[in-house]
């Protein structure tokens, strides 16, 4: 009977230690790795700036058309400033229509033939007309090249560490070359421009005929917008944004996707078309819309911060007050993964300095306080004071008297009062001593009469 206790007991607590050495599922935050088949790859999320996935996002690369989202910036910029407009019409050069490869992709724009600037942006962004381009660059800069030499200087001022662009359009260059990071930046930066996106969205179009043409239905070459070209790609979250294409560059996309109130931003460069069993799958496409379920699965936008909680407290000299409580001056919202809760993060508080001089301002900033989990920051946020401080009217007056006491140069100038004085008195002492003892003795040498007879 004791042995089967004893058994009893001791299977139980194995069977404990067991349970109590097994990991909680809830403390994995990891989250999977999605392996982008692609050179380079890159997701963020449009709102925070937040990076969720990236993948040699500055490495050169060949952009092929995506270059277009760039000559697009600078024709917008030039509508913007007033320099063209949508409505006016252009005619195609010779000048313009050299710089187009025989073999590329295109709208048959002729020399000659008269277009508005908005077709051509259509021709360019949908259909991804090479020509077009080339006629919107000369039309911008006065020549190809003079608008080549703006694209670059375009690019090193949106931050472009690893971009040269050769011509207006993505024809392979060894001298044209750009990164998932940058072709972000000059994205974002288009995207500003309204009409950049309604282009760049739109799935088929239709430009009024011209002097030299019927009138062009266009269909867009990016897959994840319609079904029209190819099929098995369509993803109905997605919002534009440029295809390219070139043996050397790869297939390369650059979208947007929303779900809800989020949008993401993608980048792939040099992914591969491969065919299986005779289907074939261009990746740039499949791997896009895979990175954006990726993205919108496995992370939230939750609030990581309240501005109700007081994260420290701030010592105050010259007041009666001791110190100021300090917060978030608002809730922050930060896209987390799914499975981490915000409670986890860890809070770094960094103060402006160790003690707050009174008076003190509601809402003025006091220091900082980062969040962060497993080495990872996800955002620094300003702190500030909840409340006023008043300052103490007499320990004001002593502090100001000490600082001005402090002073350097009132310091020298008491230091050399003082030393005036001491040598004044030494001079008093020394020299008045001698003019005593001169007295003395010149008084008892006139009072002598001499030897009376």
């Amino acid at each position: 009977m004791r042995m089967k206790r004893f058994l009893s007991v001791f299977l139980l607590l194995a069977l404990l230690a067991a349970l109590w050495s097994v990991p909680a599922a809830a403390e994995d935050t990891a989250v999977s790795d999605p392996d982008i088949q692609a050179k380079a790859a890159l997701l963020i999320d449009e709102e925070t700036g937040s990076v969720l996935y990236a993948k040699n996002e500055h490495q050169e690369l060949y952009p092929a058309s995506l270059t277009k989202i760039m000559t697009a910036l600078l024709v917008l910029e030039a509508v913007d400033s007033g320099k063209l407009s949508l409505d006016q019409t252009v005619t195609a050069t010779s000048s313009a229509l050299a710089w187009t490869a025989d073999d590329g992709s295109s709208a048959g724009i002729k020399v000659g033939e008269t277009l508005s600037v908005q077709d051509l942006l259509y021709c360019m962004l949908v259909v991804s007309a090479n020509e077009a381009c080339d006629i919107l660059a000369e039309t911008v800069a006065g020549s190809v090249e003079s608008f080549v030499d703006a694209m670059n200087a375009k690019a090193k001022e949106l931050g472009c560490e690893n971009t040269h662009f050769a011509n207006p359009s993505g024809l392979n260059d060894s001298e044209h070359y750009t990164s998932a990071w940058d072709l972000y930046l000059i994205t974002k930066e288009a995207l500003t421009h309204k009409e950049f996106m309604t282009i760049c969205d739109t799935a088929d179009v239709v430009i009024p005929a011209t002097n030299l043409s019927g009138e062009r239905h266009l269909y867009t070459t990016n897959y994840l917008l319609s079904n029209w070209r190819a099929v098995g790609y369509r993803y109905t979250n997605a919002h534009g944004i440029k295809t390219g294409s070139t043996d050397e560059a790869g297939h390369c996309l650059v979208s947007s996707a929303t779900q809800g109130s989020r949008t993401l931003i993608s980048v792939v460069l040099g992914a591969q078309r491969i065919v299986t069993n005779g289907v074939a799958d261009v990746q740039s496409f499949s791997e896009t819309k895979r990175l954006f379920e990726w993205g919108f699965d496995n992370f939230a936008t939750k609030t990581a911060l309240s501005s109700l909680d007081m994260l420290a407290s701030v010592p105050v000299s010259l007041s009666k007050t001791d110190s100021v409580a300090v917060h978030a001056e608002q809730d922050v919202d930060l896209l987390l993964p799914k499975n981490l809760d915000p409670k986890d993060l860890e809070r770094t508080v960094k103060l402006n300095s160790d003690m707050a001089q009174a008076p003190v301002t509601a809402g003025e900033e006091l220091g900082q306080v980062t969040l962060s989990y497993d080495g990872k920051v996800y955002a620094t946020v300003p702190l500030v004071a909840l409340n006023d401080v008043e300052a103490s009217k007499m320990l004001t007056i002593l502090h100001n008297i000490q600082e001005f006491f402090d002073k350097t140069v009132v310091r020298v100038v008491l230091g050399l009062l003082v030393g005036l004085t001491l040598a004044l008195g030494i001079w008093k002492l020394t020299l008045g001593r001698r003019r005593y003892r001169y007295g003395r003795s010149t008084r008892r040498h006139s009072s002598y009469r001499g030897r009376r007879k």
